[in-house]
């Protein structure tokens, strides 16, 4: 005779029902038992049985057996999908799902046989089978869904990290070209520059012209350089600030007016509003200052003559922060570049002339280091032709006091120093001596660090200069041979290095040096340097 599984599951079996529900803790306790013993994964899970959704599965097996009069009932494949998940979760295989149902039908069948203390009836086996046939479908399709979902979110974690390599692979060689287009455009005129010098060098106009022509573009160069440095010392974290009190108003007012010249050159017009209060601040001056020329310097190049830059300052919030506004009239952004805009190397200006330039660092940076005083920054635009406003806010100091503005420093006065070069490039060597001899001073020349300590030995300068990178023997040796010296003790140690992180200034400090600056050296900065005192 044919048994319907529809028939089967509608004829209830009160008696094992009600034992299963009423002694599931007894079956979970045998199950989990010989479970951990033939399941190489069971030991682990099923010593925690009773947290799981074995109680849950077995209450519900028991009423499904023990009131089928629903013949689409199937109580217990709800906790038997929660069952499949738990294992996929925890590692098991398809198998050992499976095996251990297959193991819950042996102790459940002894176990009833032992409490009713008879053989299952013919029909009680196949309804309690049944069931557990309808367990098993419901927790491996269970398994089956989740391997499936984890397996499709682990494609899609995989196609976008793909995309996200492609991605930036392509924009690290656009970087690349971009780049070296940014560096061969100062080249060029400083070429011209040298080549006119040779022919004309004895016309007084000609010189003038070269030199400032010289010192734009070794401006841009070292700017360039300095955006690279820093964006990478923002993303590995190896950036530090000088905190200090000082008046944000300040700040803004004196970097637009250091910029107010080169604006109004691009023929492009400035207004100012800041508010008649200080806003103090704890930070770093100096990087905020940077902040704030790098918003207006991208205001100017991309606005076109004749627009409007408009700069905003206001405390927000209560004044409990400050927020500084640089808004243009320029080209807009586009919508799909808005919210990459901060993003390091996203270029506004993709067209093959590249007529706006740059390498797409400056509002990196203002984001990075706004970031580190615990701001934020954001762009708004209405598009392409409709300008752009690009808004940084700052946390304010806590207390109202602000510490007055540092008064403007005296025009440096140097007396005539000796001053000994250290440094193995020739050209950078003797291009400095001849400076600081046109500033008045006695300038010797070493082109190695042997030979630096040398001079030093022979007649006791007043300041070294000295070059890190020395082949043979590095300027932190040098730093360490003079400093043993007795008669070298009161003289000035300088590092120059191409090098200038924080990591590179402290270890200078530690070898002996006095100061390290970072090539290529200011002018104004190093006469500055020497006019000054010895620092402690």
């Amino acid at each position: 005779m044919t048994v319907e599984a529809k028939t089967l599951r509608a004829e209830p079996h009160v008696k094992i029902g009600s034992v299963i529900q009423r002694d599931a803790g007894v079956v979970i306790d045998r199950w989990s038992r010989r479970a951990a013993e033939e399941q190489p994964h069971a030991r682990r899970v099923h010593h925690d049985a009773l947290l799981d959704h074995l109680p849950a599965f077995l209450q519900a097996l028991g009423q499904s057996l023990a009131e089928s009069d629903d013949a689409e009932a199937c109580r217990h494949c709800r906790p038997a999908r929660q069952h499949g998940e738990q294992r996929w979760e925890v590692g098991w295989s398809l198998t050992e799902v499976v095996q251990d149902y297959q193991i819950l039908r042996l102790v459940l069948i002894e176990y009833l046989e032992e409490a009713l203390d008879r053989p299952l009836r013919s029909r009680e086996g196949m309804a309690i089978g049944l069931a557990l046939d309808e367990a098993i479908a419901a927790s491996v399709g269970a398994y089956a869904r989740e391997n499936a979902e984890r397996a499709r979110k682990a494609d899609e974690a995989l196609r976008q990290k793909a995309e996200a390599l492609q991605e930036a692979n392509r924009r690290k060689d656009e970087f690349l070209a971009v780049l070296g287009h940014e560096l061969r455009n100062p080249l060029a005129p400083l070429r011209n520059a040298v080549q006119v010098l040779g022919l004309r060098g004895d016309d007084r106009a000609t010189v003038d012209w070269a030199r400032d022509l010289l010192d734009r573009q070794v401006c841009l160069m070292t700017r360039l350089v300095d955006d690279l440095l820093d964006a990478s010392r923002i993303a590995s974290g190896k950036i530090v600030l000088r905190r200090e009190r000082f008046d944000l108003v300040r700040v803004v007012r004196e970097t637009v007016e250091d910029r107010r010249g080169g604006i109004a050159e691009a023929g492009l017009t400035l207004s100012l509003d800041l508010p008649p209060i200080p806003l103090p601040l704890d930070g770093d001056a100096s990087r905020l200052a940077q902040v704030v020329g790098n918003l207006l310097q991208n205001a100017v190049k991309f606005t076109d003559r004749g627009g409007q830059i408009t700069v905003r300052v206001a405390g927000r919030g209560g004044a409990r922060r400050a927020a500084v506004v640089v808004q243009d009239t320029g080209i807009g952004i586009e919508p799909d570049l808005l919210p990459r805009v901060f993003e390091a190397f996203v270029q506004a200006d993709r067209s093959l002339e590249r007529s706006r330039g740059g390498l797409g660092l400056g509002l990196a940076l203002v984001k990075g280091l706004v970031e580190l005083h615990g701001g934020g920054a954001r762009a708004v635009s209405d598009g392409v032709g409709r300008g752009a406003a690009f808004t940084v806010w700052l946390p304010l100091a806590r207390d109202a006091a602000t510490p007055a503005a540092p008064p403007a420093p005296a025009p440096a006065s140097v007396p005539p120093l000796r001053i000994l070069v250290i440094e193995d490039n020739r050209d950078s060597a003797d291009s400095l001596k001849l400076l600081l001899e046109l500033y008045g001073h006695e300038v010797a020349v070493a082109y190695s660090g042997p030979e630096g300590v040398q001079a030093a030995r022979r007649r006791t300068p007043d300041v070294v200069l000295c070059d890190l990178g020395l082949p043979g023997m590095s300027g932190y040796d040098v730093a360490a041979a003079l400093r043993d010296e007795p008669a070298a003790a009161p003289v000035r140690l300088i590092a120059l290095s191409g090098h200038g992180s924080d990591a590179d200034q402290r270890r200078c400090r530690e070898a002996g040096f006095e100061l390290h600056m970072t090539k290529p050296v200011d002018p104004d900065a190093l006469q500055e340097l020497l006019a000054s005192p010895p620092s402690a």
